[in-house]
This record gives C-alpha cells, sequence and structure tokens, in this order.
C-alpha cells in the first residue's frame, strides 16, 4: 500500500511538473496578437491608447477613467477607455473597453462583477445586434437584464432594473461569452504560438423596472451606432 501511494505521489507530481513546463514552454514562444479594436501604440508600454465616439446619433458623452479600485486590480499592461452616453429624455449607458496585454487576467468572467456591486442577473439571452458599414454584419453579443435594491436618501428602499450587453472581441474574431473566448485563446496558443488580445466590451444601464425593453432598444442603437468607430471588422468571408 506504502509503495503504491509513493507511485501514485511520482506520478501526480510528473503531471504537475508537465504542466507547468508546458506553460512556461508556450510563455517562451508565444506572440502577442493583434487587438480587435481600433489601438494606438503607446512607445515603450504594452498598453495601448483606445478611444470611444464621443457622439453617437443623438448621444452625448463624458469621458470616465478608471477608479482607483480599477487601477489596483488590472495588471499594468491593461488598457482601459470607459465614456458615459446619455440622451435628452434622461437614459444614461456606461461603455467601457478593457484590452489585455501578456496577462490574461486583464479579461475577467462577468458573472463575478455585478454580482459584487449589488445587482442581481434575472436572466441571459444571446442577441445579434446588426452593424452597418463597409461589410455589414450581425454581432454577438450577451444581454443580461439585471435588478438591484438601495436605500434612498428618505431611508426607503428603492428597486431599479438594467442591462448589461458585452461581449469579446480579438483580431477577426468575436465571442459572446467567457468560456469561447478562453478555447479560442488556447488552440491559438497551442497551434499558432499567439497569445490572443483579447478586449472586453460592455454596455451598462440602469432604468426603473419594467422598462428593460424600452431602455434596450436605445442601448441597441447606442452600440451599432458606436461600434465601427471602435471595433475592427471581421474578416471577409470566403
Amino acid at each position: 500500500m506504502k509503495s503504491q501511494k509513493i507511485f501514485l505521489f511520482i506520478i501526480a507530481f510528473a503531471l504537475i511538473a508537465a504542466t507547468a513546463g508546458g506553460v512556461s514552454w508556450l510563455k517562451a514562444h508565444q506572440r502577442l496578437g493583434s487587438p480587435g479594436v481600433k489601438a494606438a501604440p503607446l512607445p515603450g508600454s504594452l498598453m495601448m491608447q483606445l478611444a470611444l465616439p464621443e457622439r453617437v446619433l443623438g448621444f452625448t458623452s463624458t469621458n470616465a477613467p478608471e477608479s482607483a479600485a480599477e487601477l489596483g486590480y488590472f495588471p499594468k499592461d491593461t488598457s482601459f477607455v470607459r465614456r458615459i452616453y446619455q440622451l435628452p429624455d434622461g437614459l444614461q449607458a456606461s461603455a467601457t473597453i478593457i484590452l489585455m496585454g501578456a496577462d490574461r487576467t486583464s479579461i475577467h468572467k462577468p458573472d463575478y462583477c455585478l454580482p459584487g456591486q449589488g445587482w442581481q442577473i434575472r436572466d441571459k439571452q444571446e442577441v445579434k445586434l446588426p452593424i452597418a458599414g463597409a461589410r455589414p454584419y450581425e454581432l454577438p453579443v450577451m444581454k443580461w437584464t439585471i435588478a438591484n435594491n438601495f436605500t434612498a436618501p428618505d431611508g426607503s428602499r428603492q428597486s431599479v432594473g438594467g442591462l448589461y450587453v458585452f461581449w469579446f472581441v480579438t483580431e477577426n474574431e468575436t465571442a459572446d461569452n467567457f468560456p469561447a473566448m478562453l478555447k479560442s485563446m488556447f488552440f491559438h496558443q497551442l497551434a499558432h504560438g499567439v497569445l490572443q488580445r483579447w478586449a472586453y466590451v460592455s454596455f451598462f444601464t440602469a432604468c426603473q423596472p419594467g422598462q428593460e425593453d424600452a431602455a434596450f432598444a436605445q442601448v441597441k442603437q447606442l452600440v451599432a451606432g458606436a461600434v465601427p468607430d471602435f471595433q475592427l471588422p471581421p474578416a471577409p468571408t470566403k
């Protein structure tokens, strides 16, 4: 029995060592791919300059820099941009792009963020949004219906609804969910020695409970109008 345990320990140790060696080999022999969003290189840095359009259809916007918490959380080679869009009728939507560098942990699983901020995910849908341009296409995105409760200044509890629309994009490829992004990244590392440079794009808006469909109609227009300005179109189909 003792010799069997020793044998199993040796096998387990060998597998761990092989995995660690494989990861080290991949890191040493891979190159960083190109992003799928428009980005300008910054001299001497893996970070890149990103931009979201200032005006989209009837929306105006203001720039919203990273918070202190975000600066401390993201790896140092993470590129980031956020703008707050607003319509005259009062709807506000926050658009964010997070672009990874050589550290994949810049891109995190969306399921962790919203619940950590008190939001409940009520519904998840995969939808395709039409994007115009020289090569029109349908962009696959995730549409989450969310809800939250907060304490108003008078001490009463108030309910609020919301929408979270997001996707992932890299050179010539998009994914509407985190596992699909990881699968593609792993394949390209093994097959081509390329670490894909993924961006996580999201649009968030709060609304009155029951007004989610009306809010999504406006967010859909915002996404369709903004995407051609910051995201590269997919490769033409053969």
